[in-house]
């Protein structure tokens, strides 16, 4: 085993052990990714927000969340390499951490960029052989995503005050890559908060209500349809907006929920 540097996605220069035997994956997206590149003895901590894959991930150390992680913890397993993202973790556990580990920080905005940290995952892990089946397996998946035919919707994750996916989001750039168009794009932030004259003001098609953060759930989607009568009010899954491969259950989900739709 040798040292290696890396260059993370935020242009930061990473030395660790290589290939590391001691992961920790602080974001749970990168974690799915981690396993199905075959990990499994490598990675020994993970958030509670790492579900999947559901048979493996038990035998993996709970650190946390992604927002708060347990340092004491994090300590004790003495990792060769954590693994984080920008939006999911927060600056500060970052530069916490990189006291003490090497932190590999990934960045994932779009769909391309799942294909750009699956590949750079393989390549820091020794993995390379699992990186391109994963990726080619995702790219056929997606093919075969429905068409939204340039609907408009709208995709709330909150409410109290009602949160939208805006742009430079993987939300956005996976309904994009159906062929939808996000009604509040063009609104400051990434996730930026809505109004109900906003709904009324978008010309909507649709309002996609998302699974998580925030559990929207019937009883919401007849409110919405109650004040939106002439818009499809519809609940999405959040975990099928998820990164990795999910993306490969995403396909067949969307064309059953969606194509149940005969607007589209």
């Amino acid at each position: 085993m040798t040292n290696k540097k890396a260059t993370d996605h935020l242009g930061r220069e990473v030395e660790f052990a290589y290939p590391p035997k001691r992961i920790i994956s602080i974001v749970p997206g990168i974690t799915d990714i981690l396993y199905s590149l075959e990990l499994e003895n490598e990675i020994v901590g993970r958030t509670r927000y790492c579900i999947y894959p559901k048979e493996k991930v038990a035998q993996a150390k709970t650190i946390g969340g992604t927002k708060k992680v347990k340092f004491d913890q994090i300590r004790e397993l003495n990792p060769a390499l954590i693994i984080a993202e920008k939006e999911e973790n927060t600056k500060e556990i970052v530069e916490q951490l990189e006291k003490e580990f090497p932190v590999y920080v990934c960045e994932i905005q779009t769909v391309d960029d799942t294909f750009k940290i699956i590949e750079d995952l393989g390549t820091i892990t020794d993995r390379r052989v699992e990186s391109e089946k994963l990726q080619s397996e995702i790219a056929t998946a997606i093919q075969s995503l429905p068409s939204g035919h340039g609907k408009k919707y709208a995709y709330i994750i909150w409410q109290n005050p009602y949160m939208a996916a805006g742009s430079d989001t993987y939300i956005t750039s996976l309904l994009d890559k159906m062929g939808f168009t996000n009604a509040f794009a063009d609104y400051d932030g990434r996730y930026p908060e809505v109004t109900e004259e906003d709904f009324r003001n978008a010309d909507l098609d649709y309002i996609f209500l998302a699974t998580e953060p925030f559990p929207f759930r019937e009883k919401h989607i007849q409110q919405f349809s109650k004040l939106f009568p002439d818009v499809t009010v519809m609940s999405l899954d959040g975990e099928m907006f998820w990164y990795g491969p999910r993306m490969i259950e995403a396909a067949p989900y969307f064309n059953r929920v969606l194509n149940k739709r005969s607007s589209l």
